[in-house]
């Protein structure tokens, strides 16, 4: 059952990659679950707005936050389709996020043990569960796709 949760979630933020990709952005999707709801979705928009902080994680965070008036995300995962980078990580660290359910591994710029893992237990003030490599073929695909048409 809960195998079944995370791959319809995951679909979700793949759903989100592939609007990205369509607005012409690097194709990652992430959304947040409280309670079995979604409560924020989002997809990269560094290029549209013009932010390098525009990451999908770091855009479903605000959105979860604004949504609950609340900086706490306490007991919420976030579905995202790549690993986290430094930045997204530190962020879901800071938000107190729960878990942190992840598609393809980033060997350039993961920080959830492809380059640096700063989820380790102890690391900081909050640990976060890691789990990776869910639908991680067809989260990897969108990607290459994506970067093949750039070249």
């Amino acid at each position: 059952m809960i195998k079944d949760r995370e791959q319809s979630m995951m679909e979700e933020a793949l759903r989100l990659a592939w609007e990205a990709y369509k607005q012409e952005e690097v194709p990652i999707g992430a959304l947040i679950v409280l309670e079995d709801k979604i409560i924020a979705k989002a997809y990269n928009q560094k290029e549209s707005l013009q932010d390098p902080t525009a990451h999908a994680e770091m855009l479903a965070i605000k959105e979860a936050c604004k949504h609950l008036n609340n900086w706490h995300l306490d007991n919420a995962t976030i579905y995202v389709t790549l690993e986290p980078c430094p930045m997204c990580a530190y962020a879901m660290i800071q938000a107190r996020v729960k878990r942190v359910i992840f598609g393809a591994f980033d060997s350039k710029a993961g920080a959830a043990g492809s380059v640096i893992n700063l989820f380790q237990e102890n690391l900081f003030n909050h640990d976060v569960e890691v789990v990776g490599g869910i639908l991680e073929e067809d989260c990897g695909a969108v990607l290459k796709k994506f970067f093949q048409s750039r070249r």
